[in-house]
């Protein structure tokens, strides 16, 4: 069977007072495109036109935020992690590198999982010193609304933050076989459908803690982990009573707002 396979890789440069593209390699199923953006931030918006992830795709971003920039990226939809083959995986992995007094959002909307899916996903963000970094990564455990359940999969997710080689952020998720009957369980999840986690590295990561703290829900925290790392993460009954709490947070954080595909 034919599988999917995308890379795109990308690098932003700092001229004449703004951010702009200095180069970018698309190839496959994954493609960026660059909506207007009335901020100070260059936008790259990714879709993978294969539709989803299933068993033996490959996907991968690699982007660069040269000194002085400010990059946004996000996704145009919800990635959608479907069934897959036994003994096959699907792959997903994004590298950020992040240069001296640059920034990066890192935005995506949900990766939805469906019953049956297998992925291993990573996320690296190389970060030097006086780089900043805003992310989230929210995760749907099947799409209440339509009654779906996710009695059988395996997930690997792994998050690593490292500034300037030293580990700032390590995060790993590991789900395998019944995971609806996994996060019903009181210390898991609660019977929770919907989570994200949300990283934010700068300087006023401190500043920020009791304001985030304010738009958090129930059950939610937010905790300072160095004097400029601030971590986020939250449980919601389903997608749209995630996308309510985190919203609020990633406009308040992100400094020019959400890109204009989450209000789509």
């Amino acid at each position: 069977m034919a599988r999917a396979q995308g890379e795109v890789s990308l690098a932003a440069k700092f001229r004449d007072g703004g951010t702009v593209l200095r180069r970018l390699r698309q190839s496959g199923s994954l493609k960026c495109l660059f909506p207007r953006n009335a901020g100070h931030a260059l936008q790259a918006v990714l879709l993978n036109c294969a539709g989803g992830v299933t068993g033996g795709d490959r996907l991968s971003l690699a982007a660069r935020a040269e000194a002085g920039t400010t990059l946004t990226l996000s996704t145009q939809a919800a990635e959608r992690i479907y069934r897959a083959s036994p003994g096959e995986q699907g792959r997903i992995e994004t590298r950020l590198d992040v240069a001296e007094g640059a920034r990066v959002n890192w935005l995506p909307q949900e990766t939805i999982l469906f019953d049956g899916c297998s992925l291993e996903r990573s996320l690296t963000v190389e970060l030097q010193e006086g780089a900043a970094v805003l992310l989230t990564e929210p995760l749907v455990f099947g799409r209440l609304e339509m009654g779906e359940t996710v009695n059988s999969a395996h997930v690997l997710d792994r998050i690593e933050l490292r500034r300037a080689g030293v580990p700032v952020y390590l995060d790993r998720i590991r789900l395998a076989d019944d995971v609806q009957a996994q996060l019903d369980r009181p210390g898991v999840a609660a019977g929770a459908r919907a989570m994200a986690s949300l990283v934010y590295v700068a300087p006023d990561a401190a500043a920020q803690l009791e304001v985030l703290r304010r738009f958090l829900p129930c059950h939610a925290g937010a905790s300072l982990i160095h004097e400029d790392v601030l971590v986020m993460r939250l449980l919601s009954s389903d997608s749209n009573e995630m996308r309510s709490s985190l919203v609020p947070m990633l406009n308040h954080l992100s400094q020019d707002g959400l890109p204009r595909c989450w209000n789509i």
